[in-house]
């Protein structure tokens, strides 16, 4: 590749609205069509659930995935209550139950094991296991059905941008045109790389060994040690999954290669050193490793490139919110870059992602560094941990560690007004069924109780519900596609301007 033709800064950084609308393709200056409106790299959770966002507004998608076969590695993730309620906005909840395990809201802040406190502001108020394989093959599938084309066996090699689009070189030499790229690639992401954008942070200082497999020894037995090493070690655990089965976590003896997997063996020896015992297991379900490095991308977004998930930012998995970070990512992305494609997004639209996202982000890399400190063996972080873990006997402390985790209580800053505006809006029973049921094409909304509010020109873009008996304190909301409240009154011009803000201009 001519990494002088293939560069990653356009000639202007600020790209505005793309008004070329959904004719035919535009030519790059080589006089390669342009194939598609935005390509994402990479087919996780975030690339496959961007691409279903993007496709709910008839934008064409290119997937483009460098693995041929699904992960090998069957590794349990979690679900937590937002991207729970994300599910069940696009119909998507009832099948990816079917393939998971509930768990109650609780214990996730460092392993301290508090119960979840009372009335969490969600009916979907758990944590939902799922082998990883099998998340993202339902979001693939989703995406395909959606319309996206996904190619497995396909890596970006480069890629040069201008004033109209991206030009992308795959690796087999290939090259391919879009609207826009988007890098869901990982954290060693391509895409950032060649973006040139930082990511500075902190590699790995400690790794450890989580995996599920049978245990041969009695439960009493185990609960024993685990009490016993868990004073002096952590993160350390034999978590009962049933018929002998056990969620099994100890400090690996160094830190190596991530990509390298750990074998039974190792559990085996580490066990032993840590609890004098290797509690006899067996027949693991699968087995993995990993580290506290902690890394954010200082950019989302360098034009017509944008940066999601992993490939914007890396962090220990303590807590689990990892894929619930990329998967919200991609929700917050897909209308703003939908509404760029579409030619209806007002100027500004598209940097609400970076100014939303990265905050975000930054306080999720921080609550991990605060855990992973609080699983330190040391004297001094186990006498904190012990404070805190009293500290959550507090209704109050407890409610708001768990909402921090599960993400349901982020408040984008959408500028004065009610506690309310700029926060998810629970799912809450309308006349035409439940709030969330209303969100599944991805579009703004106007829930109404006064009953003599329009959304006029912009029902294209946002639908209009009038319930007097909608459970809300307030007289109306307008909800963003991503179900976080834009604003709160009663006042048409009021409203008007902020239809406007979200949604650009009314239709002609």
């Amino acid at each position: 590749m001519d990494s002088s033709q293939f560069t990653a800064e356009p000639s202007n950084d600020t790209v505005g609205r793309d008004r070329t609308g959904l004719g035919s393709p535009a030519a790059d200056p080589d006089g390669a069509p342009r194939m598609f409106d935005v390509i994402i790299a990479g087919c996780g959770p975030t690339g496959a659930m961007l691409a279903a966002e993007l496709c709910l507004h008839d934008v064409r998608v290119l997937v483009l995935e460098k693995e041929t076969e699904p992960k090998s590695l069957v590794r349990i993730v979690g679900l937590h209550i937002r991207s729970l309620e994300l599910m069940a906005m696009r119909g998507l909840l009832d099948r990816i139950l079917q393939h998971g395990r509930r768990r109650p809201a609780a214990g996730f802040f460092a392993a301290i094991n508090k119960p979840a406190p009372e009335g969490l502001d969600s009916p979907y108020a758990y944590l939902l296991g799922i082998p990883q394989p099998v998340i993202e093959r339902l979001l693939e599938e989703h995406a395909v059905h959606l319309g996206a084309e996904v190619r497995h066996g396909c890596t970006v090699a480069g890629f040069r941008q201008d004033d109209q689009g991206v030009s992308v070189e795959l690796a087999g030499g290939e090259r391919l045109r879009s609207r826009y790229l988007v890098g869901c690639d990982g954290a060693r992401s391509t895409v950032r790389t060649l973006l040139g954008v930082g990511f500075p942070g902190e590699p790995s200082r400690t790794e450890t060994l989580m995996g599920e497999m049978d245990v041969a020894a009695p439960p009493e037995e185990i609960a024993a040690a685990v009490n016993a090493v868990g004073q002096t070690h952590q993160p350390f655990w034999l978590r009962p999954f049933g018929n002998g089965v056990y969620s099994v976590v100890v400090p690996a003896a160094g830190v190596s290669d991530r990509a390298e997997p750990p074998s039974l063996e190792d559990f085996r020896q580490r066990l032993r050193a840590v609890a004098g015992t290797d509690f006899g297991v067996h027949s693991p379900r699968w087995l993995s490793r990993f580290g506290d490095a902690t890394r954010l991308a200082e950019r989302y977004r360098v034009g017509r490139v944008l940066l999601a998930g992993d490939a914007a930012h890396i962090h220990p998995p303590t807590g689990g919110q990892g894929l619930n970070l990329g998967v919200q990512d991609a929700v917050n992305l897909g209308w703003k870059l939908a509404g760029q494609v579409r030619g209806w997004a007002p100027d500004t639209l598209l940097d609400t992602y970076q100014a939303e996202r990265h905050p975000v982000a930054e306080e999720v890399l921080d609550n991990t560094r605060a855990q992973m400190e609080l699983l330190s063996p040391e004297p001094g972080p186990r006498a904190v941990r012990r404070l805190l873990a009293e500290l959550m006997d507090f209704e109050e402390v407890n409610r708001h560690l768990i909402e921090k985790i599960t993400a349901i209580g982020i408040r984008y800053d959408l500028g004065e007004g009610p506690d309310l505006l700029g926060r998810r809006l629970r799912d809450i029973t309308v006349k035409h069924g439940n709030l969330y049921g209303l969100l599944r094409h991805g579009r703004g909304l106007l829930l109404d109780r006064t009953e003599r509010l329009r959304v006029g020109g912009w029902s294209d873009r946002v639908d209009h519900v009038t319930d007097p008996a909608a459970e809300l304190d307030v007289p109306c909301v307008l909800l963003r596609p991503d179900g976080h409240v834009a604003w709160i009154g009663d006042d048409q011009q009021d409203l008007d301007s902020h239809l406007s803000r979200w949604f650009g201009g009314p239709a002609d």
